[in-house]
């Protein structure tokens, strides 16, 4: 949604999302109303009390953020927690714009099933969704930049992303010998309770502007296969070896980050090591050449949408 800024900044807009370091950050010159974070996967994964709480906290602050903003337009990129912004919102009239995630290469998300007949435009990002969806719009993103030359510091920067930890990736960064390829300095975002090795300096969370600026500096990345923190690397020029988190060992909900991980190795961008036994040689490969770089290029889209907003409200500025 932040790459869309052309767009939205031309409206009176607010942004609804869950506790994040980045909706933290955004808060500071954005309206912003955070939500109590649900996912569809949480109704397998956590017992079933604390999920029913949790959304029912969810449904009363989102009737609040739709009764307070009255929004006349949603855009959406999707995910648990705004489910019933969406519904409320279409409820009182608005306008939806569903654009499935970059993420979902090949199958839609449980959201976009469940909202995709609500949406009064809907966009995919890949090919694959654009045969599932024959109504949807395509805009596929992902552009390749020239490779990077730049000489950066001998410095390694682990991230597992905001929603849970990552031990197994922390833990097979950690065991890398010099041999290896090690860099000499190891930084890791670990996430709220996640294991912190020697050698490795560790940080529950690093704020929105400190990781851009630790991307800037570092010369190889090891993440999870999340698309956020994969397409940020690569727009600052990083080496990148992913690991996928696992749901049948309670990494994750499901196996999505798998379609994220095969989508970004087709491409060539990101090497892959499976687990730890194979980190070392995915080190080495990324090591061995130079480092790919590539950004999601969203201008086609954003000429869509400032369409769609002149076709429905014509000089009326929406809040989106």
């Amino acid at each position: 949604m932040l790459d869309l800024r052309p767009f939205w900044e031309a409206h009176d807009r607010h942004f609804v999302t869950e506790p994040t370091p980045i909706a933290q950050s955004l808060a500071a010159s954005e309206r912003v109303h955070l939500l109590p974070p649900i996912a569809f996967g949480h109704f397998r994964a956590k017992p079933l009390l604390s999920v029913l709480r949790a959304t029912a906290r969810n449904i009363a602050a989102s009737w609040r953020a739709v009764r307070t903003e009255r929004p006349n337009l949603v855009v959406s990129t999707g995910a648990g927690s705004v489910f019933f912004i969406v519904l409320f919102a279409k409820l009182r009239g608005a306008k939806y714009i569903q654009v499935e995630a970059f993420c979902r290469f090949t199958t839609p998300s449980i959201f976009g099933r469940l909202t995709r007949r609500l949406a009064d435009a809907l966009i995919v990002q890949s090919k694959e969704l654009a045969t599932l969806w024959p109504n949807a719009e395509l805009f596929d993103p992902f552009m390749r930049l020239p490779t990077s030359t730049e000489e950066k510091e001998d410095m390694g920067l682990v991230t597992v992303g905001t929603v849970l930890p990552f031990d197994r990736l922390v833990n097979a960064v950690a065991s890398l010998n010099p041999e290896d390829g090690r860099p000499s300095r190891l930084i890791a975002q670990v996430g709220k309770g996640g294991v912190r090795p020697p050698g490795i300096e560790a940080r529950e969370s690093i704020e929105f502007e400190q990781m851009t600026s630790l991307l800037g500096r570092a010369k190889v990345v090891f993440s999870h296969a999340g698309n956020g923190s994969l397409m940020s690397a690569l727009e600052a020029g990083c080496r990148i070896v992913a690991m996928p988190r696992r749901a049948d060992l309670g990494e994750h909900w499901d196996d999505h980050q798998r379609e994220i991980l095969d989508a970004f190795a087709a491409r060539g961008v990101i090497e892959v090591a499976e687990d730890a036994g194979n980190l070392p040689a995915a080190l080495k490969r990324a090591l061995a050449k130079p480092a790919a770089r590539a950004r999601n290029d969203h201008s086609a889209l954003i000429t869509r949408l400032n369409a769609l907003a002149q076709e429905w409200f014509g000089t009326r500025a929406p809040i989106a």
